[in-house]
């Protein structure tokens, strides 16, 4: 553990922020996992998912969770599955 004050505040900032980072992105994995699910399943509402999909993984990439080429990589090959 750090001693100086600064870097105590730094742990905890880092703390906060790897917690939301990861929360952040299961729920963009759980997302692309339901449309993944729905293509495959052939549901009714298969390209509602695809688009909450789509709209996760650019939120993603917006924040920095994911790169940008690999959410584009992830939409376009849900897009073409779909």
């Amino acid at each position: 553990m750090p001693n100086i004050k600064s870097a105590i505040k730094r742990v905890k900032v880092n703390e906060k922020a790897n917690a939301a980072n990861a929360q952040a992105k299961s729920a963009m994995r759980t997302t692309v996992k339901k449309a993944e699910q729905a293509i495959a399943t052939g549901a009714e509402n298969t390209q509602e998912l695809v688009v909450a999909a789509s709209k996760a993984l650019d939120k993603a990439a917006s924040k920095g969770l994911i790169h940008k080429n690999a959410a584009s990589r992830k939409k376009s090959r849900l897009a073409k599955k779909a």
